[in-house]
């Protein structure tokens, strides 16, 4: 183990005296999450990397760790045991659950849209997000740190901000959401869904939510419209749907740059993950939709 470990460790009493295991959780993209055994008891360590919110890839670690805790108190999040500022670090309860995987999403929409309702129920975030702001912020960093933006993205900046306009029409209540639902960060057990790691948390639109969830699992149009149906229930309308396919085009447009940045300004965290083909794959889903024949009726409905 690490020094950096070790010294977390020593600062939890309930481990003090006793021999504890460290195992590294694996797919991670940012932080470093280990898996903790403590006799027959299991935890989930988490230590948050000060680099990943300077490079303005995460919200700033102490409201990640403020969102961690209003998260489980919802039930969608995993139990926090203990949290340690002075090392950025949370204790978490060891949830015993599969990781779900872009392809397992369709069999878990229900269970899924649970765990977002639960989420979105809870008391508020202490930030807000909002993607077209965010698009912004990352498309500043990419300029100030000349890591290059991706082909056509400043002449199609005029479709972006009507898009804005369309979707701000009929806003929706902002809700403390997850912002960052690719399928690593669900956990299934049975029908139950747990969430994990609120890096990129805040107060925002719930069709990005879901939006997100589309893009992140590459849903198709009639799989998105079960997701929304199982969120909004007997309250969804086509004006609902449209909103969340195109929030789900505004999510793979604006990570895009998140992994340019990450790609470029913290490459030691790559490990076998590629960025920038990653990058590649959500700028080229995003423009497939923007010229697509269902665009423009889509705007139309929000």
């Amino acid at each position: 183990m690490s020094v950096t470990v070790e010294a977390v460790l020593a600062q939890v009493p309930e481990w003090a005296g006793r021999r504890v295991e460290c195992v590294p959780i694996t797919g991670g993209l940012s932080h470093q999450v280990l898996s903790v055994r403590t006799g027959d008891q299991r935890y989930v360590l988490r230590l948050l990397d000060p680099a990943v919110s300077l490079a303005g890839l995460g919200v700033p670690m102490e409201q990640e760790i403020a969102n961690t805790v209003l998260a489980a108190e919802t039930g969608a999040g995993p139990r926090v045991v203990r949290v340690l500022p002075e090392h950025s670090a949370l204790v978490l309860e060891y949830v015993d659950g599969e990781t779900l995987s872009a392809a397992d999403v369709p069999q878990h929409i229900e269970g899924i849209a649970l765990a977002c309702r639960l989420l979105h129920s809870g008391r508020a975030f202490g930030n807000e997000f909002e993607v077209f702001a965010k698009l912004a912020e990352l498309a500043g960093l990419c300029r100030a740190h000349d890591l290059g933006l991706p082909e056509g993205f400043e002449q199609r900046q005029p479709e972006i901000d009507a898009l804005r306009r369309a979707l701000a029409a009929h806003p929706l209540p902002k809700v403390p959401c997850h912002n960052d639902l690719l399928a690593e960060n669900f956990l299934a057990q049975d029908d139950r869904v747990r969430i994990v790691d609120y890096q990129l948390s805040g107060m925002n639109d719930p069709g990005f939510e879901l939006g997100d969830i589309a893009a992140e699992a590459q849903l198709d149009p009639e799989q998105t419209e079960r997701l929304a149906r199982a969120y909004f229930g007997a309250e969804l309308t086509g004006a609902l749907v449209a909103r969340v396919r195109l929030y789900a085009l505004m999510s793979d447009y604006t990570w895009t740059l998140w992994f340019r940045i990450h790609h470029g300004l913290l490459p030691s965290k790559a490990g076998d993950f590629d960025y920038a083909a990653e990058a590649a794959g959500k700028w080229g889903r995003a423009l497939a939709v923007l010229d697509g024949p269902e665009y423009g009726r889509l705007v139309a409905a929000v």
